[in-house]
C-alpha cells in the first residue's frame, strides 16, 4: 500500500483559551490570507496554520555570560497553504525560530501554535503534524536511504510494507535513482543526502513542513530539483510551508510572502513584489529583493553579524541546543 503524500488532516479547533489573536495583532503589512499562487490558495478557515505571537528567546554565550535575544518580540501569521519565506543573515535568527516552532526549544516568551495547538502545552499534537528539515540533517550515515526513510515512517506509525514504492516515487522527483537507494548514506554527496532529507520529512506527510535552508551548499542543479520539488507540493498538495533561505532568488520564485529578521527582530513583512514596490516608492531603489534586504537592515545577506550587541552566533548557538 502506497503512502499518500497528501497531508494528514488538521484540527479546526478554536485557539485555547485566553490566547485570543486580538490580544497582539501580528505586525508586518499583509493580514489577509495569501494570493493565489500556482493554482493553490491560501486558506482562512480555522486557525492559521503557524501563530507566533510576541516571542522571545534568550541565550547566556561565554564566559562573561552575556544575555542575548536570538528571537526578540517576533509576531508573525502564516496561513494555511502559503509558502512564507524567512529570510536574515547568518545569526539573524532564523534557525532559532525554526526549532521554536518545531518544539527543539523552549519560548521564553510569548506564544507558538500550529493549527491552534499551542507547542508548550500540546507538544506532541504539533509533532504529528510538522516536519523539519535542516541545512545540517542528520542520519544514520551506515544505513542506506531506503533504511533511513523506513525508519522514519516506523517512528511515526507508518507500515513498511508501502514505504519503498513511496521512498523511490519521491526520490526519484528529487533526481536520485532506484541505483542510489541501496548505498550507505555516507558515500552520498552532500545533494543526494539533502534529497534524502527532503524525502524524509515528506514521506510523513507534513500539514507543516519547515525547510530550514534545504538548498544551502548544494550544486545548481541539486538546487534546482528541490525548488521544483517545493513548487509541486504548493501546487499539488495542501502542505503549509515555511522556507528560510539566503538565497534571494529562490525566495522570489517559491514564497508567497516573506518576512525579514534582523538582529533577532521581525523588520519587515510582505509579498516580494510588495516590498520590490515599496523600496521603489518610499527609497527610489532598483525594485529587487537585494535593494529590499539592503534598505531594511543595512547590510548583505552574505554577512554575518554573531559579532554585534544583541544577536546569536548560530554555530555557537547550535552546540548549546540553539541557533
Amino acid at each position: 500500500m502506497a503512502i499518500s503524500t497528501e497531508p494528514r488532516t488538521t484540527p479546526t479547533d478554536p485557539a485555547p483559551s485566553g490566547s485570543s489573536q486580538g490580544e497582539h495583532e501580528p505586525v508586518g503589512p499583509t493580514r489577509q490570507a495569501g494570493p493565489v499562487v500556482g493554482g493553490a490558495r491560501s486558506r482562512a478557515d480555522g486557525p492559521p496554520a503557524l501563530l507566533v505571537d510576541r516571542v522571545t528567546k534568550r541565550f547566556v554565550l561565554g564566559r562573561r555570560k552575556k544575555v542575548v535575544n536570538a528571537v526578540d518580540d517576533v509576531s508573525l501569521r502564516v496561513a494555511r497553504g502559503e509558502v512564507y519565506g524567512i529570510l536574515g543573515a547568518n545569526g539573524g535568527g532564523k534557525s532559532t525560530l525554526i526549532r521554536l516552532v518545531s518544539t527543539l526549544l523552549t519560548i521564553d516568551e510569548g506564544r507558538i501554535e500550529v493549527f491552534g495547538h499551542d507547542v508548550a502545552r500540546d507538544e506532541m499534537a504539533v509533532k504529528r503534524v510538522i516536519n523539519r528539515v535542516s541545512v545540517d540533517a542528520a542520519f544514520f550515515k551506515k544505513l542506506s536511504p531506503y533504511e533511513n526513510l523506513v525508519y522514519a515512517a516506523r517512528l511515526y506509525g507508518m507500515p513498511a510494507s508501502g514505504v519503498r514504492v513511496e521512498a523511490e516515487r519521491i526520490l526519484a522527483r528529487l533526481g536520485l535513482g532506484r541505483s542510489r537507494l541501496g548505498e550507505p548514506l555516507e558515500q552520498l554527496s552532500r545533494g543526494m543526502q539533502q534529497k534524502v532529507a527532503i524525502a524524509r520529512a515528506i514521506l510523513t506527510s507534513p500539514s507543516l513542513l519547515l525547510l530550514d535552508e534545504p538548498t544551502t551548499g548544494l550544486d545548481p542543479r541539486s538546487k534546482l530539483d528541490v525548488q521544483a520539488f517545493i513548487e509541486e507540493l504548493r501546487e499539488e498538495h495542501d502542505a503549509t510551508i515555511v522556507l528560510t533561505t539566503h538565497d534571494l532568488a529562490e525566495a522570489d520564485r517559491l514564497c508567497d510572502r516573506l518576512a525579514i529578521l534582523d538582529r533577532g527582530r521581525l523588520v519587515v513583512e510582505g509579498t516580494p513584489d510588495e516590498l520590490k514596490a515599496r523600496v521603489r516608492a518610499e527609497h527610489g531603489l532598483s525594485p529587487t529583493l537585494d535593494s529590499v534586504f539592503m534598505t531594511w537592515t543595512g547590510r548583505s545577506l552574505d554577512d554575518d553579524i554573531e559579532d554585534e550587541p544583541g544577536d546569536e552566533d548560530d554555530a555557537s548557538l547550535r552546540t548549546k541546543g540553539g541557533g
